[in-house]
């Protein structure tokens, strides 16, 4: 198995609380780590700063495409932030719970 990272923001941490209740109960994500960030970025040639919630969310590299569609459909941005980072090195154990915590 595979692991990866996926990574969003969200407006508020009430939608990020959100959409990590829905990815954990219906077991398309193992863990998700949420984080206070500022972003700053560009929108129809405007100079944007925001303060966002970051999720981590980690799960299977076979759940991307399940995780992206569930994220676009409870987001509230137009065109939300969704990256895969595959997971290089870990330990077999962390490997064994995102598994274990997870559906194909």
């Amino acid at each position: 198995m595979s692991a990866v990272i996926i990574q969003t923001t969200c407006s508020s941490k009430i939608e990020a609380k959100n959409i990590a209740k829905v990815l954990i109960d219906t077991k398309l994500a193992a863990c998700i780590q949420l984080s206070d960030i500022e972003s700053f970025y560009s929108w129809n040639d405007e100079f944007c700063s925001d303060v966002e919630t970051l999720l981590c969310i980690k799960t299977r590299k076979e759940n991307f495409e399940k995780v992206k569609s569930k994220i676009k459909e409870l987001h509230s941005y137009d065109v939300p932030e969704i990256i895969q980072i595959d997971i290089t090195n870990s330990s077999k154990k962390y490997l064994k719970f995102i598994g274990d915590n997870t559906n194909e």
